[in-house]
């Protein structure tokens, strides 16, 4: 029988760590004792891995798409490098040379839907899967098929390894349209998925990874958009966003987390397994250092500066408006 203590760590470990996989609650499946038990496990580890170990995290990102053949062509090159870096498809199949490159726009360009020269909507998407410098990156490549052989199994792709800069990713190219016709449209929950999916798949291979989102990290800055990155940018674009995420939204989750925390660190500090409560000391260190808990204390030190000389100024005015009592002298009636 499953602990009330793995019970909480479930409850708000799921919030924490699977966001996206959350259903409505009438639809939600009931876990048995021995399912309840095993998933606290997981989460356990994955607890430590973020607030012990500080595992990395790994980069899954839609940098683009070709509108046409002749952006999905140049895209197929880039990533290529012209035919001299060897370039894998969905079948397994790897290849090299220009010849190969051409070969695959014109299998793209003619399975299925025609994809025209030029395109109104994105006839392909490019996603870029990386990792810290050291990683193997012969380990990222293996993550990466397989990480496409699960969510990208209806579509037709190329991905080719680079490993000419410090931290070893992976590109991959694919076809909007899938086997059964329905198109690619990746969201956040997707993009979200994508990420639990490649980390799980390197962990696999030995390789320590994580996937957790901002607001589990407590982090508050926001990604760069593309442009953004751009020398003069800004000063191109007259554009000038905050370095900090700051919508309501964004509040709102970075809220959520801090509860979870909250409630996952009381379970385990009630906890009778000693490992348990050290584990919730190393949770409080890890909150205490993010950039979420740093905003708060840095705002009620703020509040704290500007009630307590308001404070001062109420008991002065207080003590000129009460006159003081007249000096009797020694009591005399003694």
């Amino acid at each position: 029988m499953p602990s009330t203590i793995d019970g909480l760590l479930v409850q708000w470990g799921d919030r924490l760590f699977y966001p996206s996989n959350r259903i409505k609650a009438s639809r939600t499946p009931v876990l048995g004792d021995a399912a309840i038990g095993q998933r606290a496990q997981v989460l356990r580890q994955r607890i430590r891995a973020t607030v012990e170990r500080r595992a990395p995290q790994v980069m899954v990102k839609v940098t683009g798409g070709g509108r046409g053949m002749g952006a999905i062509s140049a895209h197929l090159r880039y990533i290529a490098k012209s035919g001299r870096l060897p370039i894998e498809d969905d079948r397994g199949a790897v290849r090299e040379g220009r010849e190969a490159l051409r070969a695959i726009a014109d299998q793209w360009r003619l399975g299925g839907t025609r994809i025209p020269e030029v395109s109104e909507r994105r006839e392909a998407f490019n996603i870029m899967l990386s990792m810290p410098t050291g990683t193997d990156a012969r380990v990222v490549r293996q993550a990466a098929r397989e990480f496409a052989k699960i969510e990208l199994a209806n579509h037709r792709y190329v991905m080719v390894l680079h490993t000419h800069q410090a931290n070893p990713h992976v590109h991959i190219s694919v076809r909007a349209e899938g086997r059964d016709g329905k198109r690619l449209n990746p969201r956040k929950e997707d993009l979200h998925r994508w990420r639990e999916t490649f980390a799980e798949k390197l962990r696999d291979w030995g390789i320590e990874a994580e996937a957790s989102s901002q607001a589990t990290r407590g982090v508050t800055r926001r990604s760069l958009r593309g442009w953004e990155r751009q020398p003069g940018a800004t000063a191109r674009n007259g554009k000038k966003r905050g370095v900090h995420k700051t919508g309501p939204a964004a509040r709102a989750t970075r809220s959520g987390a801090l509860k979870a925390w909250a409630e996952i660190t009381k379970a385990l500090a009630a906890s009778p397994d000693p490992a348990d409560r050290k584990l919730s000391k190393s949770i409080v260190a890890f909150v205490m250092q993010t950039e979420v808990a740093q905003a708060v204390q840095r705002m009620r030190a703020a509040q704290r500066q500007t009630e307590l000389p308001g404070m001062s100024m109420g008991r002065a005015r207080i003590a000129q408006r009460v006159p003081p009592e007249p000096n009797r002298g020694p009591d005399m009636s003694r």
